[in-house]
């Protein structure tokens, strides 16, 4: 939202040269170099004029305003806050359009303070200054939407579609809070209408895609996620093909493989693909779709994900060759320098990790993190001094970071001094009070002698967090710190099966040292080391049972499109090969005739649904299952196709045959469409 603002502001500055109705802006040198600096983003030089404009014209509310939209920028909200107040006293009445603007950039520094009745009153204010002014509205709707008060958002979105039929915001606006609600029909319904207005609005894919998600719907999810990325490569919709991927990695992947072969010069889709298997942990599939993409495009975040994928089947050296690689491709992305640091602790290599983290530091000295991974390092190899040196310097760069007092405690600890590491247990406490994926302070209750709370906090965050594998590996640690073994292999186990896979820490880390000599202990990390390459191979062997074969099927060129000879449950029927339609599409002529001859049974029936065709107009379609599909010497089973309400609509082949097939060309002069395909041997 900040960036969006920012850029209506340089917009609204460039009016400034002129009169607006009977409105003089200012049109002074300084004033005129600072918006020119500002419109080139040198905030720095039109703060420059725009100090001497203000030492000029101290009443000159514009500059004011210019002021504290770069503070804004710049995230120092105090003087932003400050520049806008001197901006509003001064800005003419009846300029209600930079009135407006004012109050909305005001409203934003209040909300960054979380000054929250203060935000609402100035977003107010600036719907009461410009009522025909859409922005208003907008930020108004998006704050309230932000904390979660979800009907007034609905006001102001409905208020702009009165304002504006067409303001997909609007529309967008609705279906989101829809999603809150739990109406996805509802939600769909909306982001359908923006779909239909306008066909590259990814943003409405991606959030259609969240909803046929959460309706259990993963085919349709994953055709809108991958349009949305298509489009624009939607960051939403990337994410939403790896969640999609955790209930139905098939029809993720197939669209995927899809893409690649229909642009094979774009990376992008090889890496989409690489990310869903890395983050399905299948990492030996990723691997190879990671270096697909690297042949070509030869980006470093590419090789950064291969060498967090080698990293996770505990291949070290080929993880850090990677990050190497990384690093020599682009020297200025510091945390590559990090990843390398963590591979090498990892690796066993505890001192060439000390020394790289210190270039790290070298290059990063205000991050408290790198102190704290130090230090973390320096604990395990002994260095106690050490490792409080670097804890404290982590403390004093974030006094809210409540891992650091919980290392710099246990140091305290192993040099005898219990009241200063008490202490440091008891900040631990007091920072992390609500329970999240990064607690700790369930450790800090055990060393204060409070195991009630200690496992209450911990079964809280289970509770909370009932898949995420690392809380359940802590649970492990803690219950092995406390002596209560048996429940530490089990809390190991279930860590395990919802994919831990970090085994080289496990097998140094010293929290488990207690049951590390026990049979069961041993027995589960053989087990899951063997499953994990189990894992990769499965999917391998699978594919041995698998033939590659090529198809060729017959078309008829007709009025410029191909025609396809296809049964449908033994009724031979023409159909249009369109690789656009999502699923097959058949008219309701053809589906009653169906019905009255037996070809089709009330069973196939699965429902209604709406669909886009070729013209961008939403219809309706009942959903019925073809249970058998044949062209060529293809049969399919169990195909999903829509009966269009249209005496005249043409029968579609489309992407509910396809997604079942794999590549295909269409070979004009032999007037054949040719598949490649695995067909079960």
């Amino acid at each position: 939202m900040k960036r969006t603002v920012l850029i209506a502001l340089v917009f609204a500055f460039v009016a400034s040269f002129a009169y607006a109705g009977d409105i003089k802006r200012p049109d002074s040198y300084n004033y005129q170099r600072a918006l020119e600096a500002y419109q080139q983003g040198n905030n720095e030089e039109a703060l420059d004029y725009l100090n001497k404009e203000v030492k000029e014209n101290p009443k000159n509310g514009y500059a004011f305003m210019m002021i504290g939209s770069i503070r804004y920028s710049d995230e120092e909200y105090g003087r932003a806050l400050s520049a806008l107040n001197v901006a509003l006293k001064h800005l003419p009445k009846k300029d209600k359009e930079y009135r407006s603007s004012a109050f909305i950039t005001r409203a934003l520094v209040n909300d960054a303070l979380e000054n929250d009745e203060a935000a609402l009153q100035d977003y107010n204010q600036a719907v009461k200054a410009d009522p025909d002014n859409t922005n208003g509205y907008y930020y108004r709707a998006e704050y309230l939407y932000s904390k979660e008060q979800y009907d007034l958002a609905d006001a102001d979105y409905k208020k702009l579609i009165s304002m504006d039929n067409g303001m997909r915001v609007g529309y967008k606006g609705l279906g989101r809070s829809n999603i809150e609600r739990g109406a996805y029909d509802d939600a769909i319904k909306q982001f359908d209408y923006v779909i239909r207005s306008y066909s590259d609005d990814s943003q409405a894919y991606a959030f259609r895609s969240e909803c046929y998600f959460k309706k259990g719907d993963y085919d349709r999810a994953a055709d809108d996620a991958v349009k949305s990325i298509d489009i624009d490569r939607n960051t939403k919709g990337f994410i939403l093909l790896n969640e999609i991927a955790d209930s139905a990695l098939m029809p993720v992947t197939t669209r995927l493989k899809i893409k690649t072969v229909k642009e094979p010069n774009q990376s992008y889709w090889q890496y989409a693909l690489g990310a869903v298997y890395e983050h399905t942990d299948n990492y030996a599939k990723a691997i190879e779709a990671y270096k697909k993409s690297y042949e070509l495009d030869g980006h470093d975040i590419t090789m950064e994900r291969l060498s967090l994928c080698y990293e996770s089947l505990g291949n070290y050296t080929m993880a850090l060759n990677c990050i190497d690689e990384a690093i020599r491709i682009d020297s200025t992305e510091y945390s590559y320098i990090a990843q390398k640091a963590d591979l090498l602790y990892d690796s066993g290599r505890t001192k060439e990790a000390i020394d790289t983290y210190t270039q790290y530091i070298q290059r990063e000295p205000e991050y408290y993190g790198g102190y704290y991974r130090r230090g973390f390092m320096k604990s395990n190899i002994h260095d106690v001094d050490g490792a409080i040196e670097d804890y404290s310097t982590s403390i004093t760069l974030d006094p809210t970071y409540f891992y650091a007092y919980l290392g710099r405690g246990d140091m305290y600890m192993l040099k005898g001094m219990k009241t200063d590491a008490y202490k440091d247990y008891r900040k631990v406490t007091e920072l992390d009070t609500v329970p999240s994926q990064s607690s700790c302070a369930f450790y800090a209750y055990h060393e204060l002698g409070e195991d009630d709370k200690a496992i209450a906090y911990l079964d809280s965050t289970m509770k909370k967090f009932p898949e995420d594998k690392g809380t359940f590996y802590d649970a492990a640690c803690l219950y092995s710190r406390m002596g209560r073994y048996d429940e530490a292999v089990d809390y190991l186990r279930q860590s395990l099966q919802k994919g831990f896979r970090r085994f080289s820490h496990i097998e140094r880390d010293d929290d488990l040292d207690p049951i590390r000599d026990r049979d069961d202990f041993k027995a589960l990390i053989k087990e899951y080391k063997l499953r994990l390459t189990e894992d990769q191979q499965t999917e391998a062997e699978e594919d041995a049972h698998y033939e590659e074969v090529v198809s060729e099927v017959p078309f008829t060129r007709t009025a410029g499109v191909c025609d396809v000879k296809c049964e449908i449950n033994g009724l031979p029927l023409h159909f249009v090969f369109d690789t656009g339609a999502s699923t097959v599409s058949i008219s309701n002529v053809e589906a009653n005739f169906m019905f009255k001859n037996d070809y089709l049974k009330s069973s196939d029936i699965q429902g209604k649904d709406y669909y886009i065709d070729a013209n961008g107009e939403i219809i309706a379609g009942t959903v019925v299952n073809l249970r058998k599909v044949h062209f060529g010497d293809i049969d399919l089973e169990n195909v999903k196709a829509s009966v269009v309400n249209n005496q005249k609509a043409p029968l579609l082949l489309g992407q509910s045959v396809f997604t079942k097939l794999g590549k295909f060309e269409i070979d004009n002069a032999k007037q054949v469409i040719r598949f490649t395909y695995k067909k079960k041997k």
